[in-house]
């Protein structure tokens, strides 16, 4: 079977056995039994339901690691529960796995090549459950691979370098002091206090040569009672910064705005950090070796500069965990339309071919690195 009706085969099974992340069970058993007849010692159940296949020439050399993330993504259409690969995940892990059971039939002659299939990376939490695991931590270098958008790339263009934005959601809790609405006066109106937090949060300013945003997604206050001046309100921040160092700004300036401001209406505010990815940080030995991977087999034209998006990926735990890893992140052209996360989203299927070229041209490339 040639690596394109191989590729098309795997894609087709995962697609049709979509999981959530942390439940992908059928999808992990799927990959594991495949890497094993390709000839992978492989561990499951990593971090819960991550697969990993090692191949081990015996001869010292550099850990390599190609990655893709498994997990499908929930919906309710038509007033019904139901969950879609609208993410394209069900594509990377079919090109990974069609990459590596060619590599099976022509190992690295020195080092280690590692596969991992990771849970949960819609939730952000799987790379981290893989991290704790310990099973990627004598990786070197690692390699991603994602869709994109028919905005961002068209099909036979890739990037070598998706310079992902960190994220980082926001939990504030205003109190106030409860009061009869004849008597405001006694109270601290926590809707008054909540309201001009929002004005200060929207009121930050930051570098504009960078991208960055700060939103209030949630706002929840009073009872049932009307009469009644109420004392708590919750608020929820979406962040997104384009580098680290402008989150560490844009977070420091967002705990000012709202300390202050609810002080100014007598309110007190807790913030406190819900959860959030770090931005991309690459290797640009990495990146280079991609950009000529992707020249080896979608040429000159076929090669784009590095694409910024406000997105987030949890793939950038890899290395914030592990300062020594060499990173490189490929975006893949593949005509998605209308876009991710989209529960109509689709793809031309001629890009996994490329992208599966493309894997085994980063693999051979890191290993003669």
């Amino acid at each position: 079977m040639s690596q394109e009706s191989r590729v098309r085969e795997v894609y087709d099974a995962l697609h049709a056995m979509p999981e959530v992340g942390f439940t992908e069970v059928k999808t992990s058993a799927y990959l594991a039994d495949a890497l094993k007849k390709a000839g992978y010692a492989v561990q499951t159940g990593i971090g819960g339901t991550g697969v990993v296949g090692t191949l081990d020439s015996g001869k010292p050399g550099p850990v390599v690691g190609l990655r893709a993330d498994m997990d499908a993504l929930p919906f309710v259409i038509d007033g019904r529960k139901e969950c879609r690969h609208a993410c394209g995940h069900d594509a990377h892990s079919a090109m990974l796995l069609t990459a590596a059971e060619a590599l099976a039939k022509a190992p690295p002659a020195r080092g280690r090549l590692k596969i991992v299939f990771q849970p949960a990376e819609e939730i952000l939490t799987g790379a981290l459950a893989m991290i704790e695991s310990g099973a990627v931590a004598d990786v070197e270098m690692l390699f991603g691979i994602h869709l994109r958008p028919i905005q961002e790339a068209r099909l036979g263009q890739a990037t070598p370098a998706l310079r992902h934005g960190a994220s980082t959601v926001v939990e504030t809790v205003i109190k106030g002091v409860p009061s009869h609405g004849a008597r405001p006066h006694l109270g601290v109106n926590a809707i008054d206090a909540a309201a001009a937090v929002v004005g200060a949060v929207n009121a930050i300013r930051l570098n504009p040569a960078q991208a960055w945003s700060a939103k209030t997604t949630k706002l929840q206050a009073g009872g049932v009672a009307t009469n009644l001046i109420p004392d708590r309100a919750e608020m929820i921040f979406d962040l997104r910064a384009e580098t680290n160092a402008l989150m560490d700004e844009l977070m420091a300036k967002l705990r000012t705005a709202v300390s202050h401001a609810a002080a100014a209406n007598g309110a007190e505010a807790e913030v406190s950090v819900r959860g959030g990815v770090p931005a991309a940080e690459y290797d640009p030995a990495m990146v280079d070796l991609s950009r000529e991977a992707i020249r080896a087999v979608l040429g000159d034209a076929g090669v784009l500069g590095a694409i910024v998006t406000p997105g987030s990926e949890d793939f950038h735990f890899y290395v914030g965990k592990n300062p020594k890893l060499r990173p490189a992140y490929i975006g893949l052209g593949s005509d998605l339309e209308p876009g991710l996360h989209h529960p109509e989203m689709d793809f031309d299927k001629a890009a996994l071919p490329k992208g599966v070229a493309i894997l085994l041209e980063v693999a051979k490339r890191a290993f003669a690195a």
